[in-house]
């Protein structure tokens, strides 16, 4: 099964809470009238689409019908499919790597959302593209946390650089760096800040990784991904505006797509954050963690 129809497959319960149920309405209705504008507001807001991105939706609904871009309930889908994709294409969202010397890409988010994993997958995934990769263990606030990623490191034949539970998260990244440097590493994958009890103690320790790293490696970090588990819908843009205020997140890399029904969140991160979903996971496969591309997404939503 190629990654598009693992997409398609994953996306089912969001389909079943979004698509699905705008099909029905479409049927229900021979005309677009307020009721039906109403339920379609209903039926959106349910599906974790968002209160805030409902609204900006629902505006370009009632701009399309002004400009007889919808004329029937039929042309709803096809009209949303195309706005949800704008939506979702809006902005710059390229990786930046390094002009030389290893790329870095800082990884955080909160214990349970898939970080480690996402990790391990992301090295899998750079190998099979022809790159050397680094780990560091830099999530040192927890000793499951080195552990896992050690795991990781073993299966996917990518050397991990670590220290002590309770260690300097900065002095792992430090040793990281100057061992990426010297192998000639393409990749260095960091780990860290699995945990936001206070936003300060984090923002101080990502400042800390990001001035060390960034006297090594100018530029450096070149990405910081935030991690979030799709299946807590709403929960999970509370989570990216917490963060956003601790760091400066480059994109989202979203867990578990197929596990939930609040596959709608995707365009809520967008549109409410400006912050690109870069990566999505759809499965527990090493090969199942891919780039985001806006068009699949939409299309595995709506053509599924």
């Amino acid at each position: 099964m190629g990654f598009f129809d693992k997409l398609k497959k994953g996306l089912n319960k969001t389909r079943e809470n979004l698509t699905n149920k705008i099909e029905k309405l479409v049927i229900g209705y021979a005309d677009i009238d307020e009721d039906f504008l109403e339920e379609l507001e209903e039926t959106l807001i349910m599906a974790d689409v968002g209160v805030q991105t409902t609204e900006t939706l629902m505006t370009a609904v009632r701009k399309g019908i002004k400009k007889k871009e919808i004329n029937t309930p039929e042309d709803l889908k096809p009209f949303l499919q195309k706005t949800i994709v704008d939506i979702l294409n809006r902005g710059e969202d390229t990786t930046r790597k390094a002009e030389e010397g290893p790329t870095v890409l800082l990884v955080i988010g909160v214990n349970g959302a898939g970080k480690t994993t996402t990790i391990g997958k992301l090295s899998a995934y750079y190998k099979e593209q022809g790159k050397s990769v680094m780990l560091a263990a830099a999530d040192t606030f927890r000793a499951a946390a080195i552990d896992q990623l050690e795991v990781w490191g073993q299966r996917t034949g990518v050397p991990v650089i670590k220290h002590e539970e309770g260690s300097d998260p900065a002095a792992v990244a430090f040793d990281a760096v100057k061992a990426a440097k010297a192998r000639g590493i393409d990749m260095l994958i960091i780990d860290t800040a699995g945990r936001l009890q206070t936003k300060s103690n984090l923002m101080q320790e990502l400042e800390k990784i990001n001035r060390v790293i960034g006297r090594e490696i100018p530029g450096a970090p070149h990405e910081t991904l935030l991690v979030l588990d799709a299946t807590t819908g709403q929960n999970a843009i509370s989570q990216a505006e917490l963060f956003t205020k601790a760091a400066p997140i480059s994109g989202v890399v979203l867990t578990k797509l197929d596990g939930t029904a609040k596959g709608g969140v995707v365009i809520g991160i967008k549109n409410q954050l400006s912050m690109p979903v870069k990566w999505i996971g759809v499965g527990e496969g090493v090969e199942d963690l891919r780039p985001f591309n806006a068009d699949d997404f939409a299309k595995a939503l709506f053509e599924g």
